[in-house]
């Protein structure tokens, strides 16, 4: 995952990214997501699966007016 010294996705707009990880607290495989919008909004969430990821992302972007269209 791309990101600056701060931690913060510096990857171009419109695109998704994620990193896969393990939570020894939960015992648990973990997908932490970002997305940008072409207005710079950022979208972040910790889940379980990437297709859980990417529907909270749909919800996200229609609560905010967003575009995403697949």
């Amino acid at each position: 995952m791309e990101t600056d010294v701060i931690r913060v996705s510096t990857r171009v707009v419109e695109t998704e990214q994620y990193e896969r990880f393990y939570s020894p607290l939960i015992h648990q495989k973990l997908i932490y997501y970002n997305f940008r919008t072409p207005d710079g909004k950022l979208f972040t969430c910790i889940s379980r699966t990437l297709a859980n990821a990417r529907a909270r992302r749909d919800a996200w972007l229609k609560q905010n007016g967003g575009r995403k269209e697949d």
